[in-house]
């Protein structure tokens, strides 16, 4: 009884050191492996007012929207460097690409395929455009990525990324190698539980024969 009561104390606390580790790669997995395609327009700082015209300058234009985001910020954005590749500020970066985190945090949360802003950070104010984003499914969908619509090549449309099939595919490879884990760890979990209970039977038998001894004597 006493050693039933042990193992049953123990058993909790084993199962949690064990797969602990292993739950929270799981968890961690999807926001390390997402992706963000995106361009900004860079304007001086509290350019609130001006922000919003440019803003929808860009919107009410009839070209592509990432065409006249691209021409847009190649004629206003004060960040140099981003400025002559249209407001590129990478393709398919990671989380924590951006040097502003408020900018790097706006891009996992704004809309696909809108221009958003005015959004203020230590070195100004910006125009977004986030043109394709991977591992967000709560927030996009199934439809990734922006692209021209074949009907019209001012037009834009959201279509699913290819890039979505390769993290899918990891995605699945990691989830296999974490089942094995699993296995293996149930494994010597299970041999810990029969080491447990074969190691507290045999002091119960030895008790038992003493026992048994001392009232043949008697």
């Amino acid at each position: 009884m006493l050693r039933n009561t042990l193992l049953l104390t123990l058993l909790p606390f084993t199962v949690g050191w064990i797969f602990e580790p292993f739950l929270k790669v799981q968890k961690d997995y999807q926001a390390l492996t997402r992706r963000v395609t995106a361009r900004h327009i860079l304007l001086p700082p509290r350019s609130g007012e001006a922000g919003i015209l440019l803003k929808q300058k860009i919107r009410n234009s009839d070209q592509y929207v990432e065409d006249a985001f691209a021409v847009a910020a190649s004629r206003y954005s004060r960040d140099e460097e981003t400025a002559v590749r249209g407001g590129l500020l990478g393709e398919l970066v990671p989380q924590g690409y951006c040097r502003s985190p408020e900018l790097d945090k706006a891009c996992f949360e704004v809309r696909l395929g809108v221009v958003e802003g005015p959004i203020e950070t230590d070195f100004g104010s910006h125009l977004l455009l986030v043109t394709e984003r991977t591992n967000c499914p709560k927030l996009d969908g199934k439809d990734t990525k922006l692209k021209r619509s074949a009907d019209d090549d001012n037009q834009s449309v959201l279509v699913p990324s290819p890039q979505a099939d390769n993290m899918d595919l990891s995605f699945v490879a990691g989830q296999v190698f974490f089942w094995i884990c699993i296995f293996f760890a149930g494994g010597i979990l299970a041999e810990l539980a029969a080491e447990l209970a074969s190691g507290g039977a045999q002091p119960m038998q030895q008790v038992g024969e003493s026992s048994q001894h001392v009232v043949d004597q008697w």
